[in-house]
């Protein structure tokens, strides 16, 4: 895995997109993290110390895995960026169908009607 700084990850995330968008998946991941072991970690904590906690961010196409650390300083300018290259590559995605209230009213208001109907029917006998 290619640990990269945060803008050349950002450069290539756009050539992963580019490269998957006939066909192929890019997955993304976030993770908080501190970049350092579970005993550092407590040895910090031990000697009073602050512990910096940073975003892991992980990308991978099945071929290629990138990942990159933001710490608190660069994370709203790093989140605008990765919003930017999200909204301009994420062009597959299908549009949700939504269904007019209106219709969706009028049609449930058909089907009670409609099952009223058939239950005030006389049953036959045998």
């Amino acid at each position: 895995q290619v640990r990269l700084q945060p803008d050349p990850f950002l450069n290539e995330l756009t050539s992963m997109f580019e490269r998957t968008t006939e066909r192929g998946s890019v997955w993304v991941t976030l993770k908080h993290s501190s970049d350092k072991s579970k005993a550092q970690r407590n040895k910090m904590k031990k000697a009073g110390e602050n512990i910096e906690f940073k975003c892991l961010i992980r990308a991978t196409d099945g071929k290629k895995n990138i990942s990159t650390m933001v710490g608190a300083k660069d994370h709203q300018r790093f989140q605008a960026s990765y919003a930017i290259l999200l909204k301009a590559r994420l062009t597959a995605l299908k549009k949700r169908e939504r269904k007019d209230k209106r219709k969706l009213a009028a049609d449930s208001d058909k089907k009670i009607e409609s099952s009223k109907k058939k239950s005030a029917a006389p049953k036959a006998s045998t």
